[in-house]
């Protein structure tokens, strides 16, 4: 067995190839909303499945030529707007995807002892394309990795002014199904046009929107707050931190809001986890802290945004407080759930067509000096993802970002890992934070946890 988490390198037998759509697409340029073509969103969502049993190139590859006819976009390439040098759209030209294979000297339970945390290692299971900028990358590339003994890694790396975690899953899905079943029909149609959430003509921006502006203190050591963390995330290097909540886990937290405050599974690991972050960075109590983490909106606009749309149909809420009222010797998770729960109430229509007009005028980032960002992908249905020869034994992000990420468990429709990379120095303290509301015997249960996690994710 491989003492080190790093993995062999792979080699490539021959170049890797461009799948193309099987069938003529249309030709047009597809215009990206606002929600698509935000800065922050100009790079892949990168996944990593890994399978006991390969299914095979010829099959993969023919499966995705299919699918391409459905999302060809996807087989398309971004490219600057020639009315707006600010904007992006999709060129739909069907070049299409970038497939590669690849081969490793490792075994399906060797990869399952390291998997627990991603390494800078695991980007040799991605082909690195030789491109001048983000534009040249195709917005769809495609790795497989065969194993000794038969099993297989798949990556793959979608772009996000594409799709959204929900559109990722949505294409994955359309893919897997076209694989596995012998019938063209796919379960969702994928709805293309994005000029359901075009700006006004004459803009409205109604909300002062928190989430893209900066975090302000009342008094000066906050600026030392700011200057103190963005030192620490520069001059430390930041390890993964991965933690698995069990549903009797998820619940025990739920019961610390119960009865004057009801509240979801999200809102409570979200809440206790932001504590978490915040506590284990011993910051000056005055400094404004923020939460940002993604909101589905599809069902929110009037009419709802079609079935099958897969771009990006989410807004970013932005729940916000100080060091001293979010984690006080008085608090507990149920101030930071409430600041959640207003936080979600406020996205209505009215505020999400007032986002959009905004990032019309000001194009601007979301503010990230003293927030934590979280991505939910723990209810998309990634776990599920199967070709025709098993669910994924693994699944989860290729790289660990400074994101922190809500991933599913395999075997486990309601337990949810949170994935993390934090400065080395706290690594140990943010995870005791992250146990601390446990008892005794849920702490040495969670010690059970963290063995079983490093055998089976």
């Amino acid at each position: 067995m491989f003492e080190s988490s790093e993995i062999p390198d792979s080699y490539y037998k021959n170049e890797p190839s461009l799948v193309r759509p099987g069938n003529p697409t249309p030709s047009r340029t597809l215009y990206l909303s606002n929600l698509d073509d935000q800065k922050f969103l100009r790079f892949s969502i990168k996944y990593i499945y890994l399978y006991k049993k390969s299914v095979s190139i010829e099959s993969l590859k023919s499966s995705l030529s299919k699918v391409l006819v459905h999302y060809y976009p996807l087989a398309g390439r971004l490219r600057t707007s020639a009315e707006d040098e600010g904007k992006l759209e999709v060129d739909c030209n069907g070049e299409g995807a970038l497939f590669a294979e690849a081969f490793m000297d490792f075994t399906v339970d060797e990869f399952l002892e390291v998997s627990m945390r991603p390494n800078r290692s695991w980007r040799k299971l991605l082909y690195k394309v030789d491109a001048r900028n983000f534009l040249d990358i195709p917005p769809l590339v495609i790795q497989v990795t065969h194993l000794n003994g038969g099993g297989m890694i798949l990556c793959t790396a979608i772009n996000h002014c594409l799709c959204d975690g929900i559109g990722t899953s949505q294409f994955l899905k359309a893919w897997a199904h076209l694989t596995s079943k012998s019938d063209d029909i796919l379960p969702i149609s994928p709805f293309h046009d994005r000029h359901v959430l075009k700006p006004s003509s004459i803009p409205k921006i109604t909300f002062t929107h928190p989430e893209y502006t900066n975090t302000t203190t009342p008094h000066h050591e906050g600026i030392n707050g700011i200057h103190f963390l963005d030192q620490m995330l520069k001059s430390q290097s930041l390890v993964p931190v991965s933690l698995t909540f069990k549903p009797s886990h998820i619940l025990n937290l739920r019961r610390h809001c119960v009865p004057s405050l009801k509240c979801t599974s999200f809102e409570a690991l979200a809440s206790h986890t932001w504590r978490s972050w915040i506590r284990s960075l011993s910051l000056p109590e005055s400094l404004k802290v923020k939460l940002l983490f993604s909101v589905n909106v599809r069902m929110t606009m009037k009419p709802e945004l079609p079935s099958g749309y897969y771009g990006n149909g989410f807004v970013l809420g932005c729940a916000e407080t100080t060091v001293k009222d979010l984690v006080g010797s008085n608090k507990n998770i149920r101030h930071g759930v409430k600041l959640v729960q207003e936080a979600k109430a406020v996205i209505t229509e009215d505020y999400v067509r007032s986002m959009i007009d905004y990032l019309e005028e000001r194009r601007v980032k979301p503010d990230l000096s003293m927030s934590l960002v979280i991505s939910q992908w723990a209810k998309l249905g990634l776990e599920d993802l199967d070709f025709g020869e098993g669910k994924p034994m693994h699944m989860g992000p290729l790289a660990s970002e400074i994101y922190c990420l809500f991933l599913p468990v395999a075997g486990d429709l309601d337990g949810i890992r949170v994935l993390m990379s934090v400065p080395e120095k706290i690594a140990e303290k943010f995870e005791y934070y992250m146990k601390d509301f446990m008892g005794r015997e849920e702490k040495e249960e969670a010690k059970e946890w963290h063995r079983e996690d490093i055998q089976t994710f």
